[in-house]
């Protein structure tokens, strides 16, 4: 269990207030703040208790909500940095994301931020962040990073209404000379339990195609998709063995974009899930495994953080990969394990099968 003293990230859902009304949007954002935030006081103790895990330190994901919409935030930056806690921000594309502000977050010592691209087309990306003009606002934040040195990572979310359309948004980013594209895989949570979910089939050959994209230079992760290095795995030990019409497809259209692929793939054969490399704490200090699985540990106002992640019987479980059903029993269960998220999202039971799996699919139907 190699991350069983420290995570590698931290994610801190510093508010609920966002500009934003994303159509999949797991905190179920809103426009105002909530009560019951954390404190100034408390955010600096919780990078405090970031720090104790040890160094290096775990990276400190400031997100939201939108991040911008605290008025101490670039105090938090300047005090995690103060602390040798590496950060990175996850702000809303908004008007708030001016070219200045880019710049005072270089100046903060942030590593990088990640933004959202849910679509190669502008009015269908503004369409599900219900904005318009928040696609055009999004390649120019990413191209001023760019200029200035900021890290930037791109993050798309996959639905049915845009996993055709995965080999261009890539084709853009590539275009774009983007460096790294974090893929998410739908949780039914917050107001994503709205949004039309693609199959298990679906998701293999989302899989497959994401493996052909990770050879052409961009560093590609899957967040709530971990069967992605089981792919992997098969993919460098057989070859291509899967052939459905909608991943021929999106091979298809990537060679058609870029040509064919010429290096190696930069998918992790190995990696973090929740509760394992990964913990949340939320804007009001609830600890939970991760982001998108509310399985609530404990509260950071009353139990230390370094002491709920190495101690917690759910984390430990977790991190022994002790699941139920096919999760459990499956061969590739210490490279993947299933996305834990997404077993709580549809069964309440953070040990089980992640359905998202074909190999779990169709053990729900032996």
């Amino acid at each position: 269990m190699p991350f069983e003293n420290k995570p590698v990230l931290v994610f801190w859902e510093t508010t609920k207030a966002c500009p934003l009304n994303c159509v999949h949007c797991r905190a179920e954002a809103i426009s105002n703040s909530l009560p019951g935030e954390l404190s100034t006081s408390e955010g600096k103790d919780l990078i405090d208790m970031v720090s104790d895990f040890g160094k290096p330190a775990p990276v400190m994901i400031f997100t939201g909500g939108d991040p911008l919409r605290r008025r101490d935030l670039f105090e938090l930056l300047k005090y995690a940095s103060e602390k040798g806690v590496p950060s990175a921000l996850a702000p809303a594309v908004s008007e708030d994301l001016t070219p200045d502000v880019l710049n005072k977050i270089k100046a903060s010592g942030v590593a990088s931020i990640s933004l959202s691209l849910d679509s190669s087309y502008g009015w269908k990306h503004d369409a599900i962040r219900r904005k318009p003009g928040t696609f055009d606002k999004t390649i120019n934040a990413i191209r001023h990073a760019k200029s200035i040195g900021l890290g930037i990572q791109i993050n798309t979310t996959v639905m049915k209404s845009n996993m055709a359309e995965l080999p261009k948004i890539f084709a853009l980013l590539k275009h774009e000379g983007v460096k790294v594209w974090e893929v998410f895989f739908l949780i039914n949570t917050g107001r994503g339990t709205t949004v039309e979910d693609i199959s298990a089939v679906q998701y293999e050959s989302v899989c497959n195609f994401l493996y052909d994209a990770s050879k052409y230079g961009i560093i590609i992760r899957v967040v709530e998709g971990p069967f992605i290095r089981r792919v992997a795995k098969l993919r460098e030990s057989q070859g291509a063995y899967w052939n459905s019409e909608d991943y021929l497809a999106m091979h298809e259209d990537l060679v058609s974009e870029l040509g064919e692929p010429s290096g190696m793939s930069t998918l992790s054969k190995s990696g973090t899930m929740d509760g394992d490399g990964i913990i949340f704490v939320s804007h009001d200090g609830t600890i939970n495994p991760g982001g998108f699985a509310p399985a609530a540990i404990a509260n950071i106002k009353a139990k230390d953080l370094v002491e709920a992640y190495r101690n917690d019987p759910m984390l430990v479980k977790i991190r022994s990969r002790k699941f139920n059903g096919a999760c459990g029993s499956c061969d590739f269960t210490n490279v993947c394990g299933g996305s834990r998220a997404r077993a709580f999202a549809s069964c309440g039971d953070i040990y089980g099968s992640d359905p998202a799996c074909i190999r779990v699919a169709a053990s729900m139907h032996e």
